[in-house]
């Protein structure tokens, strides 16, 4: 709850690196500033400070009290620099001028307060506290998304990190005008806020409002087949529709089994691109009246790859991702088919540490194809996640042992190469069934294998 600028103050004023600064013999005053000033207004304690300093010759100060050297940020007009003390992080920007001229420069009114540390007083000549109050994202002038696109999306993350809030109509209106900017981004950028607004407690807030906004269209191009197949084939569900619905669903499944920020971060990545294949494959049976989008899991990955390569995307994140979408419909197929005990430990030990992740996006795109409706089917999916995250546990608990490598079969007069690769991957497959049990069974499947090729064994 805010209650008024005092309270902030106070909150400020206790903080033990305001105390730190406030101790030191200043050449020019230095203000605490920013994302952290709305932090304590929600009684928030942030890791994160960005402080205005008057006197470059202070700097040397405040990296004595901290006890680690400052480095240059970037190449902005106003300098910046970082100094990193443990799990604390200081922005120092040197001011170009009064501060009321750099709280003019911020992005959102609401990140444009600041507190003197000397003197004590919240400094908001923009009312930001009004903003903050009221649940409202401002830009203090209409420049502001221009000079830098970005904040289109840093907007649209705030709305989905803080509930109650909703975008000025000046606001929503420029990022619709304007969308087209965010091409001047780099893609770094752009990936760094999209991974907030995945992992942010109201994550479908910021999803509609980038849809609403044509901003996501703008980012994602590859998104608009989709939206036109939906507007054209009048499906249901939706194939855009499902996905971007399903967002609303991430407390539900959070209750269902935890994952960790890393984990959470690919699902959410996955399932806005698992359905991108659709446009791409659709096809109907007139005679059965039935539509098709055969093999468009391959598309998706396809897609889905181009676009994390242009968005910079780590390797092994991406190679997750690819893994999530290429196996989606893993877990609705075995649980329509009232698949055996084999089949669930095979997806187990193939999906290994990502099964988890693909529960949670099963259940996601579950949710968003049925609106969040409980039925039969739906209920069977559900009774499959819980078995597949059952024997998921008890393959952290035993491991399956490798029963034989390479330099085993080709000790039989297996060659390097494919074979010998398809052989392995053959043997670990009919020992997860249980169709192989040891040492002895597995390298005589190898040598029959061998022998029913014609060729002779040792």
């Amino acid at each position: 709850m805010l209650s008024s600028p005092i309270a902030l103050g106070n909150r400020a004023r206790s903080l033990t690196i305001v105390k730190k600064i406030k101790g030191l013999n200043l050449a020019g005053k230095v203000y605490l500033v920013g994302g952290a000033l709305r932090e304590l207004a929600f009684a928030h304690l942030p890791n994160d400070y960005d402080f205005a300093m008057e006197a470059s010759s202070d700097l040397p100060s405040l990296e004595k009290v901290f006890g680690a050297n400052a480095f240059l940020l970037g190449k902005r007009p106003a300098q910046t620099h970082r100094i990193v003390a443990g799990e604390i992080t200081l922005d120092i920007t040197l001011l170009q001028g009064s501060i009321d001229n750099d709280l003019l420069r911020r992005d959102f009114t609401i990140n444009a307060m600041a507190y003197d540390v000397e003197g004590g007083s919240i400094i908001d000549p923009l009312q930001g506290w009004k903003d903050l109050r009221e649940g409202v994202i401002r830009y203090p002038r209409k420049e502001s998304l221009e000079e830098d696109p970005l904040r289109m999306v840093k907007a649209i993350r705030h709305l989905s990190t803080m509930k109650g809030f909703s975008l000025a109509p000046e606001v929503a209106s420029a990022i619709c005008a304007n969308k087209a900017w965010i091409h001047r981004t780099a893609a770094e950028r752009i990936k760094y806020e999209m991974d907030l607004i995945l992992l942010a407690k109201h994550v479908h807030k910021g999803i509609e409002a980038l849809r609403q906004t044509g901003l996501l269209f703008e980012i994602f191009p590859e998104l608009r087949s989709l939206l036109q197949l939906d507007m054209e084939k009048t499906l249901e569900p939706q194939a855009l529709g499902h996905t971007l619905g399903a967002y609303q669903y991430m407390g539900r499944v959070r209750r269902f089994h935890s994952l960790t920020d890393r984990e959470a971060r690919r699902v959410a990545w996955a399932l806005l691109f698992h359905d991108l294949g659709k446009a791409h494959t659709f096809s109907y049976d007139k005679e059965k009246g039935q539509v098709h989008f055969l093999y468009h899991e391959r598309a998706s990955c396809e897609m889905a790859s181009a676009i994390m390569a242009r968005l910079r995307f780590g390797a092994s994140e991406a190679r997750a991702i690819v893994s999530l979408i290429e196996n989606h419909m893993r877990l609705f197929l075995i649980s329509n088919r009232n698949a055996t005990d084999k089949a669930t430990r095979r997806l187990v030990y193939k999906m290994e540490e990502l099964t988890p992740s693909l529960v949670r996006l099963t259940l996601l795109d579950l949710y968003g194809s049925s609106k969040g409706r409980e039925n039969a089917s739906s209920r069977g999916v559900r009774k499959k996640c819980r078995e597949v995250l059952a024997a998921h546990e008890q393959r952290l608990k035993a491991p399956l042992p490798r029963l034989v490598n390479g330099h085993d079969l080709m000790a039989l007069g297996y060659a390097e190469g494919p074979d010998l690769g398809r052989m392995l991957q053959e043997i670990r497959e009919k020992q997860i069934a249980g169709e192989i049990n040891d040492r002895e069974e597995a390298l005589e499947h190898a040598r029959q294998a061998k022998g029913r090729r014609g060729e002779a064994t040792p």
